[in-house]
């Protein structure tokens, strides 16, 4: 009984310990996810009114053939940006995210399609290097505080890839795979088409209102040369936020589920322990008794 009672004594210890780190982290995640939520509704108008310039040049020519709005004949290579949690204990956050990452690759492999991954985050990166999938290139280090400087790094990565031929390495489109932060409760994994840009004609009027017109010096190839690359670097950095937002949202949940399942656990351990206590109290009390019994037989067999 008394082996058994430490036992119990010390899973409570060890559970009470580790109560205490997912708690700590439960209330780190919620301190940052408030931060990271104002710093996404701050990119927002900046990458709203830089995807309306891009609609207004686009619908105002008629004659554009730039490679970014272009559709190709066909379809050879595709660049998968996969966005990742750098640390751990976000739940199901970077399994969501690569499951879709998996269903995009085998939708391009029964295409036909090759796909070239790039990664950021050091879960997608374990995750790929485990199952030997080759990255075209990798980044890590700012998945919960990504700055517009990273966004630029990976925007120019790809598009020096799409810039390429596809018999020289290049890509023909670019798709983005990340979180979507919907609420502190949904967070959802979400596939995009960065390039080309889809084009929809839609009839009756634009929901934000009328598109502004503009006059561009020298030509509309030489505007899009210079506003694209910045629509796709913005692109980027506000899918940085939302899944740095989500994933901290998530590692809130999933801690504080821990925290709940180790107190659950640590009122069960007591209970256990307070039963083995008793036991063992009650089989004191029986041997004393049993002894104190023993001694007064023998005390009135010599009378």
């Amino acid at each position: 009984m008394a082996a058994q009672l430490r036992v119990v004594r010390a899973r409570i210890r060890a559970v009470k310990s580790i109560a205490k780190i997912t708690r700590a982290q439960e209330l780190i995640a919620s301190s940052r996810i408030i931060r990271a939520q104002q710093r996404t509704r701050a990119a927002e108008p900046y990458a709203r009114e830089l995807t309306t310039a891009v609609e207004a040049v686009v619908s105002r020519s008629t004659t554009i053939t730039h490679p970014m709005i272009t559709e190709p004949a066909q379809v050879k290579r595709a660049a998968l940006l996969i966005l990742t949690s750098d640390g751990g204990f976000a739940g199901a956050y970077n399994a969501n995210v690569l499951r879709e990452g998996s269903r995009l690759r085998q939708r391009n492999t029964d295409n036909r399609i090759a796909s070239v991954n790039y990664v950021a985050g050091r879960k997608g990166i374990g995750w790929h290097r485990f199952r030997d999938l080759v990255m075209e290139e990798s980044w890590s280090g700012f998945s919960t505080q990504p700055t517009y400087a990273d966004a630029e790094r990976v925007a120019t990565a790809l598009l020096e890839a799409f810039e390429a031929d596809a018999k020289d390495g290049g890509v023909d489109e670019i798709y983005l795979v990340s979180t979507e932060f919907v609420s502190m409760l949904t967070q959802r994994p979400v596939v995009r088409r960065i390039l080309p840009l889809q084009i929809e004609e839609r009839e009756g009027e634009r929901p934000g209102g009328a598109l502004p017109s503009y006059e561009f010096e020298p030509s509309t190839d030489v505007v899009l040369d210079a506003l694209l690359p910045q629509y796709v670097a913005s692109r980027i950095y506000y899918a940085m936020l939302e899944a740095a937002a989500s994933e901290l949202a998530a590692r809130r949940r999933a801690m504080k589920a821990a925290t709940d399942n180790a107190n659950d656990l640590i009122d069960r351990l007591t209970r256990e322990a307070n039963n083995a206590r008793q036991a063992e109290i009650t089989q004191e009390i029986s041997e004393i008794v049993g002894g104190a019994n023993a001694l007064a037989e023998a005390n009135a067999g010599s009378e």
